[in-house]
C-alpha cells in the first residue's frame, strides 16, 4: 500500500535513502580528516600562502559585515548569525585557515602519514599563518579606505565600533596583566574548539546544504559569545589601528595575537582533532590465529603412536 507523502518502497517511519546517504558517520568523518590533512601537507608554500590570503580576506569580510549589521540593528546576535558566511566561503572553496590546520595536521601526525613530521607540519602552519595575516591586513586596509572615503570623511558608527572592539581585545587584557593573558588564551581555546569543529563538521555531509548547516552552527556559537579567533583578529586589530584605535603593534601581538593563536592551537588540536580521531578512528582488527588442522578420525584397527 502506498502511503501519501512517502516515496514508493519506503515504509512509514523509515528514513529516506537519500537523507541517509547524505549523512557521513563519524568513522567516515575521521577518514575525511586524514585525507584533508594529507592534502594540506602536499601543497607547496606558494599555494598555502595564496589560499591563506583568500581565507583571511573571506573572514575579514564576514567580520566587517557582522559588525555592520550589529551596529545598524543594535543586536549583536544578528551580526553573529551572518558571520558564518565568511567561514563557509573559506571552507567550501578550499582556502587555508590556520585554525583548521591546528585540528587536522596533528591528526595526520598521530596517524603516521607521509610528511607528517614536526618539521613539515610547523612549516606548513607557518606558511598558512603568513597567508592569513597578509589577506586579513590587505582587506583591513581596503575596508578602512571604503569606510572613511580614503581618509576624507569622519569615522562613522561602524568604524567607532571596530575601534572599540579592537581596544577591548587588547588594552582590556593588558590592564589585567597575567589574568588578561590567561583569559585571551582561554577564549582562543574555546573559540577554536568551535571553529575547527565547523571545519570537521563539513565532512559530515556530502551535500552543499548539509555542509552549510554543519558549518553554521559551531561558527555561530563562537562568534556570538565573543571568543577569540586568530584570523578574525588579524583583521580587527589592523582595521582598528587604521581607523584611530589607541593600539600599538606590540600591544596587539603581546596581549592578543600570540596568546589567542596558542589557545586556538590547543583547542583545535586537543578538543577537536585528536579527540575525534581517538574516539572514532578504526583500528586494524587483530590477526586471528589460524585454526589447528583437523586430525582425521582414526580408522578401526589403527594404532596411533
Amino acid at each position: 500500500m502506498t502511503v501519501p507523502g512517502i516515496a514508493p518502497g519506503v515504509m512509514a517511519g523509515e528514513p529516506n535513502k537519500e537523507d541517509v546517504m547524505d549523512y557521513v558517520k563519524p568513522y567516515g568523518v575521521v577518514d575525511s580528516m586524514l585525507a584533508g590533512g594529507a592534502l594540506k601537507l602536499s601543497l607547496p608554500p606558494r599555494q598555502l600562502v595564496l589560499r591563506g590570503m583568500l581565507a583571511g580576506a573571506y573572514l575579514g569580510i564576514g567580520t566587517s559585515m557582522a559588525v555592520t549589521v550589529a551596529v545598524e540593528t543594535g543586536y549583536w546576535i544578528l551580526g553573529s548569525l551572518l558571520f558564518p558566511c565568511g567561514l563557509a566561503l573559506a571552507i567550501l572553496l578550499g582556502a587555508e585557515i590556520i585554525t583548521g590546520s591546528f585540528a587536522l595536521l596533528p591528526v595526520a601526525v598521530a596517524d603516521g602519514q607521509k610528511n607528517a613530521d614536526l618539521r613539515h607540519v610547523a612549516a606548513n602552519m607557518g606558511w598558512v599563518f603568513l597567508g592569513n595575516l597578509l589577506g586579513s591586513v590587505l582587506y583591513a586596509g581596503l575596508f578602512a579606505i571604503a569606510l572613511t572615503t580614503a581618509g576624507d570623511a569622519q569615522v562613522n558608527a561602524v568604524g567607532a565600533k571596530l575601534i572599540a572592539v579592537a581596544e577591548a581585545k587588547t588594552n582590556y587584557y593588558a590592564s589585567h596583566g597575567t589574568a588578561g593573558l590567561l583569559a585571551a588564551f582561554t577564549k582562543g581555546m574555546l573559540c577554536n574548539w568551535m571553529v575547527s569543529l565547523a571545519v570537521v563538521a563539513a565532512y559530515m555531509s556530502s551535500s552543499f546544504s548539509g555542509k552549510i548547516l554543519a558549518i553554521w552552527g559551531p561558527t555561530l556559537l563562537f562568534f556570538s559569545q565573543g571568543f577569540e579567533h586568530a584570523v578574525v583578529n588579524m583583521f580587527l586589530m589592523p582595521v582598528g589601528m587604521l581607523l584611530g584605535a589607541n593600539i600599538s603593534v606590540s600591544t596587539w601581538w603581546l596581549w592578543n595575537q600570540i596568546p589567542v593563536t596558542l589557545g586556538n592551537l590547543v583547542g583545535g588540536m586537543l578538543f577537536t582533532g585528536l579527540a575525534i580521531y581517538a574516539a572514532h578512528h578504526k583500528s586494524a582488527p587483530a590477526a586471528t590465529p589460524p585454526l589447528p588442522a583437523t586430525v582425521p578420525a582414526a580408522q578401526p584397527g589403527t594404532v596411533r603412536a
